[in-house]
């Protein structure tokens, strides 16, 4: 015993971040480039950034794009629906490639796979080429699963919300950040004397660039796991290679994945939509000029900067002191809360006021998102990636039907599609209540007591007899361990183990 704590104490020392038993930091310090931690923490949401830039770098420029390829009203949103469900089963691939093969692997390739739509885009010349190029670059998002996976395998249970949100809304700063570079690099490259339909061309040249080259930077300096790539892991016995199969079937069977896909589908998938439709919106209601409707668009998506982080580090604070409770009750108000200002926004009639809501919503609907993936990494250890993949596939096909059922065509004034939008937000994020932790509870009851199951009883039910026999069930263990931070400071839990491990308090 004296041995193998040397050993694990000696692991811990190569790390610059404080690390629990499975080799995670347990701290998060955002301004560190530190290996493999807080390097991984940059590369996963650069790469994530750039997906998200060239995804939405066309929603800007519309009102010229659709001169130049007369595109009706139907088309707009058709492409705009194709940009976001393309990624519905890239998503589930994702997060079973990143189970099986690793983060980097998987998100580096996906990135290189549809750089070229991007370039592309600049020779579309019709509809249907227009709606194809933003189907293929819209795959790319599902680089948002590799990232949550990433963070969910570098940081502990006590900081994992906020990795996951702080990772994630910067990369989603993309989709507000890009309404203020393609307007200026369209002004730029027509200021060097490009006419406006070659312009916006060439300025897709741009967002191509720079996702080529993060896929390039996490290949060459990402890191699967703390301990290594899962190559080499795999390779010298140290991390079994799963199952398909086995992680298929622990992933799906799992209810609460299918109700956090759902309620994604109505925060992400909200913020998707928006970032689709909120620029003509401004430009065609409020008598716009281009530029002008860009940079007011470009605060819902730059709002990312702290919201989706606030969602996540709020989500590690109610878990501190009211244990996974606390995490469910927090996503349910807060993402209520944004389904009520987007109802709002779709009746308020000024610009100053649109403006006011349009920010105030876009801070709740994304600190959801943040509050999601609190929840995500406690419900399967060995399916994590699937369940990353589900969860954030439901987002797209929240963001598919949102467009298709209330902003595609003329059915809809936009200002009505936001306020069915809404409506729809606050039904869909009910479900939340269903969703029970028997070792930590759920919204409105404790954990079970009569059974008094642990989290080792939870995590290992993943795992055969057989399997256990074989050692392949130590990663969930040491996870069980580290997961009883969920029990909170001030809520009731099963008894501690037999091995007398004492719970976590704060």
């Amino acid at each position: 015993m004296g041995e193998s704590s040397l050993q694990m104490d000696s692991e811990r020392l190569k790390f610059a971040l404080p690390v629990d038993s499975e080799l995670k930091a347990t701290e998060l310090r955002i301004f560190s480039v530190a290996k493999p931690h807080m390097r991984t923490f940059h590369l996963s949401w650069i790469g994530f950034f750039a997906c998200f830039v060239s995804t939405f770098a066309a929603p800007p420029l519309l009102p010229v794009i659709r001169d130049n390829l007369n595109l009706t009203a139907t088309d707009i949103g058709n492409a705009g629906i194709a940009s976001v469900s393309g990624a519905v089963f890239a998503r589930l691939a994702m997060g079973t490639a990143c189970d099986l093969f690793g983060p980097r692997l998987a998100s580096a390739s996906l990135i290189f796979l549809t750089a070229p739509a991007v370039y592309l885009s600049s020779i579309a010349s019709s509809a249907t080429s227009f709606l194809l190029v933003r189907f293929f670059t819209g795959f790319s998002l599902a680089t948002f699963v590799s990232t949550q996976f990433w963070m969910s395998s570098m940081f502990s249970a006590r900081v994992v919300g906020s990795a996951n949100g702080v990772a994630a809304g910067w990369g989603n700063l993309g989709g507000g950040a890009t309404q203020l570079i393609m307007p200026l690099v369209y002004d730029l490259i027509r200021d060097i004397g490009a006419t406006q339909f070659t312009a916006w061309r060439i300025a897709f040249f741009i967002p191509a660039l720079f996702q080529t080259l993060s896929a390039f930077a996490i290949l060459i300096f990402g890191q699967d796991l703390p301990a290594g790539n899962f190559r080499r892991l795999q390779k010298s016995g140290e991390k079994p290679k799963d199952k398909l199969s086995k992680v298929f079937y622990h992933g799906l069977t799992n209810y609460r994945g299918w109700i956090l896909a759902l309620t994604y589908g109505y925060c992400f998938g909200v913020e998707l939509t928006v970032d689709n439709i909120i620029a003509e919106y401004f430009y065609d209601r409020f008598n716009l000029k281009l530029h002008t409707a860009g940079i007011i668009a470009a605060t819902f998506g730059l709002a990312n900067l702290f919201s989706r982080p606030a969602g996540g580090v709020l989500s590690d604070i109610l878990a501190r002191r009211f244990g996974m409770r606390g995490r469910l009750w927090g996503l349910w108000v807060v993402q209520t809360l944004g389904g009520v200002l987007c109802v709002i926004l779709g009746r308020v009639g000024s610009l100053g006021a649109s403006i006011t809501v349009m920010i105030a919503f876009s801070f709740f609907v994304q600190a959801a998102c943040g509050l999601t993936f609190g929840i995500v990494p406690f419900v399967s250890r060995r399916s994590l990636g699937l369940i990353s993949g589900m969860t954030g596939g439901g987002g797209n096909v929240g963001a598919v039907l949102t467009q298709l059922i209330f902003f595609r065509g003329s059915r809809y004034s936009k200002e009505t599609g936001l306020f069915l939008m809404g409506i729809m937000i606050i039904c869909c994020t009910i479900p939340i209540c269903l969703i029970y932790f028997p070792q930590w509870g759920g919204m409105f009851f404790g954990p079970t007591t009569k059974e008094k199951i642990t989290e080792e009883d939870y995590y290992l039910s993943e795992w055969s007899s057989t399997e256990k026999e074989q050692g392949y069930h130590l990663a969930s263990l040491k996870f069980a361990d580290n997961s009883r931070s969920e029990r909170g400071g001030k809520v009731d839990s099963v008894p501690t183990p037999s091995d007398g491990t004492p719970p976590i308090h704060v």
